[in-house]
């Protein structure tokens, strides 16, 4: 059986087509599979108390991938934060950068992933309003910076103050300490009191009593005596 020259042309313009659709779809399927800048994802979160970058690599072909974080400073300053690589999936593979960021923050993060993305993540990451609870961004005032005093030192206690009897009794000793020499007032007293003791009319009284009787005593010799010599 013999293919008729109408026939051949006929197949070779058939397997053109299938080639040539073929290949648009092994392009298109290349294409879609391929890493693109939107697959990446960049968020500010709280890790506890502290604060971290999260950036999210949902490319299902798995495309090595390098982050880079800048920290955008005043003045249009950047500083690099970290560098990490990622391998992205379907699920979503993440990388995170330790940094304490502050409120109303703004940071680049760029990705290379050759020959596909060279890029920022667009629009920039800004981060919330609000900083990590307990974070070193925001410290919390004390409540009061001058300090109340204690009742120990704004009343003082009852015993810092003698009493009338504390004062007395501390007095007391020195007043009856003894002494070794007369004092003079004492001696002064004694000799008034003697002067006008009331037993000096009796001693008197006494010592003239003692006169009369030696009188009469030395009358008596002397009239004995005599009547002797005129006998």
């Amino acid at each position: 059986m013999s293919i008729s020259r109408r026939s051949a042309r006929r197949s070779v313009r058939i397997l053109g087509v299938a080639s040539a659709s073929a290949a648009v779809v092994l392009g298109l399927s290349s294409t879609a599979s391929a890493c693109t800048i939107s697959e990446f994802k960049a968020e500010a979160k709280c890790d506890g108390n502290k604060g971290v970058i999260v950036v999210t690599d949902n490319d299902a072909s798995g495309t090595p991938a390098t982050v880079t974080v800048f920290r955008t400073n005043s003045g249009g300053v950047e500083k690099q934060v970290g560098e990490q690589p990622v391998k992205g999936s379907a699920e979503g593979t993440a990388v995170t950068f330790q940094e304490n960021w502050q409120p109303n923050a703004t940071y680049r993060v760029h990705v290379t992933a050759s020959p596909y993305v060279d890029q920022d993540i667009t629009p920039a990451l800004s981060t919330p309003s609000t900083a990590c609870k307990g974070g070193s961004s925001t410290p919390t005032p004390p409540a009061s910076t001058t300090p109340k005093p204690s009742p120990s030192e704004s009343t003082p206690a009852p015993s810092a103050s003698p009493t009338p009897s504390d004062s007395a009794s501390g007095s007391a000793p020195a007043s009856a300490a003894p002494s070794n020499a007369p004092s003079p007032a004492a001696g002064s007293s004694n000799l008034a009191e003697t002067g006008a003791n009331s037993n000096t009319p009796l001693i008197a009284g006494v010592a003239g009593a003692l006169v009369v009787v030696g009188g009469g005593a030395v009358w008596f010799g002397m009239r004995r005596r005599g009547a002797r010599g005129n006998g």
